[in-house]
Parts: C-alpha cells; structure tokens; sequence
C-alpha cells in the first residue's frame, strides 16, 4: 500500500499568465504557496486483476481505458499500471471548484503514489512534469501549469513561463520574520460556492490577444511581489494582489460578480490590503491579505463566509506510507 500526501496551493500574484496561450510569446511569471491542506491518494494492491477507483463516486472496471475519471485513467497508463490496484483519493476541502488547484494535486499525488508501487521515485520536477502532461497533453484541460509545481515543489515559490515552453521554479527565500508575518497575514475564506474552471478558462484563452497588457501587468506584479518578499516586505504583497486583482477580473467574464466584488471591498474597507478570489474565479477561495490588527474587523464583515485557517506548506508531494507486502503469499 502506498500513500501520498500533496499539498493544495494559493496563487498569489500572476495567475492567467502561466497559460501556453500568453508565456510561449511573452512568457509568464507567477507567485503562489502551498498550504497546509492536502489531497490524499491511496493505492492498494488487490488479489484479483479488476480496477477499484474511490472518489465521490466508485468505479470498478477490468481495464484501465475503461475509467471514467480521466486523470486516474491518464495516470495509469504514464507509469504503467495495467491492473490489480485499488485507487482512493481524498482532500481537505471541496475539490471541485475550489480554485486552490485541487484537480493538479491529485494528478501529482496519483503520478507519486503510482510510480512509487512501481518502485520508482520521482524527483518534484518530474512529477510536475508529468503531470502538465496528464491534464494538458492527454486530457486536453485549457489550463496552466503553475498548479502542477507548486503541488510537486511546496514552498513559496517564483515560477517563470517560457518563452517557449520552458519553466524555471525559483523558492522565496525569506527571513523567518517576513515569513512568520505573511503567515499571519494571510486570510482564507470559502465563498459558498464552487465553479468548473474549464469554460472561465476556455473564454480567457479565446481573449489573450485582446488581453495583453493586462496579462503583462500581471506578470510583472509578480515579480515586484516576489523581490518585494525576499528583501522582507510584505506589504508588496497586499499591493500586487490588489492590482493584480483588478487586472485579472478583466481577462473572463467569469472571474468575478457582484457577491465576489462586495466581499473584495467589505474586506479592503475593514482593512485589507489585498483581497482576490483564488484561482480561475468565479467561486471556491477568497484570499485576503491582512495586518493583524484589522483582522477581527475583517472577519466580522465576512461573517457569511467560512474561514479556512492555512500555514504555508515548506513540503511538496510526498510518500508518506510505504508497505510492499506479498499478498500471494
């Protein structure tokens, strides 16, 4: 049996631009930090050669072209299991919608978990590698791929996009100060509701050539928010996230609405810096920056949503169960 555990993430600053659509001409920039909430990918060996599947739904099939759930199916066959396994996923929270990149981390903890009852342990680039190819290769998702790495590195990370299809992942090393502060800065709140990123996305893509200088600026406040962390100001933080945000409700019709937009400015008016939902938009997270002392008012003015407390997550996906028994014998 073979159990993984992978963290799910918020972007912070840059999300839109770590589409192919936009970085391969102007390249991307994006930074986002993984959480201390986490899918869980369980994969058990069976007496018998069926395919049991366990998510909100069970499937049991004798071939692995049969699954339904594409990603598991996808995965399967990227590391070579045919059969005789029992596959569980499990989260934290909502995993459908919730825009904290809940679809990618159960595609690097299935790739994890798969490879490792092969045997075989892969290094976080690969894994993020892999699975940009599971969701966007294979399975044709109009998504990007800052998802894919922050679940396969954790940490605070400065992720660059091309040009071309490159990738280059840089931590944000800061101060134990600045990193305890923007710990405690950070507010979570769960708007209700759920959204399918695909047509969010679909439209953004269609809109990227019309779309340019605010996919630059977004790109770019990412960067001033990474340089901002690692010299230890956080308050470049709440900054980009504000700019970025009004940025980004621009790219899709989508990404925000009139629940999403009262929520962003009750949050600013009791004190906020930053406040954007998290992901595509549309539903799942809003992401609040805060000082401290104004985070009471914060919370009282939000009082219809549910607060999510987080800590950022230092770890990527990880084995974190190991046991290769023989059951023939």
């Amino acid at each position: 049996m073979i159990i993984t555990q992978t963290p799910l993430r918020i972007g912070l600053v840059g999300g839109g631009t770590d589409l192919p659509s936009f970085y391969r001409q102007y390249g991307g920039r994006v930074l986002n930090a993984a959480i201390d909430k986490y899918v869980y990918v369980i994969v058990k060996q069976r007496f018998d050669d069926d395919i049991y599947v366990n998510y909100s739904r069970k499937e049991i099939v004798r071939h692995v072209a049969d699954l339904e759930h594409e990603l598991v199916r996808e995965a399967m066959h990227m590391a070579g299991v045919h059969g005789g396994v029992e596959i569980t996923t499990l989260a934290d929270i909502p995993s459908a919608g919730s825009g904290l990149g809940s679809s990618s981390a159960v595609t690097v903890g299935l790739l994890q978990a798969l490879f490792a009852y092969r045997g075989r342990q892969l290094s976080a680039e690969e894994l993020a590698d892999r699975a940009c190819a599971v969701e966007i290769d294979r399975c044709r998702k109009p998504i990007g791929k800052q998802d894919q790495y922050a679940a396969a590195f954790g940490g605070v990370n400065d992720i660059r996009f091309g040009p071309g299809d490159q990738v280059r992942l840089e931590p944000v090393v800061m101060a134990v100060e600045a990193r305890r502060r923007l710990q405690a800065e950070l507010m979570l709140f769960f708007t209700g509701s759920t959204r399918s990123a695909t047509t969010i996305l679909s439209e953004q893509n269609a809109n990227t050539s019309d779309r340019i200088p605010q996919l630059e600026l977004l790109r770019d406040l990412a960067g001033e928010a990474a340089d901002g962390l690692r010299a230890g100001q956080v308050d470049a933080l709440g900054v980009a996230l504000h700019k970025g945000w009004q940025a980004k409700r621009t790219l899709a019709s989508g990404v925000s609405n009139s629940a999403i937009d009262a929520a962003v400015e009750s949050a600013l008016a009791a004190g906020a810096t930053g406040a954007k939902v998290t992901g595509a938009g549309g539903g799942g997270f809003l992401l609040v920056t805060c000082p401290v002392g104004h985070q009471r008012a914060v919370r009282e003015r939000l009082s219809g949503m549910r607060e999510l407390p987080i800590k950022l997550e230092p770890v990527g996906s990880r084995v974190i169960f190991n046991v290769h028994r023989d059951i023939w014998g």
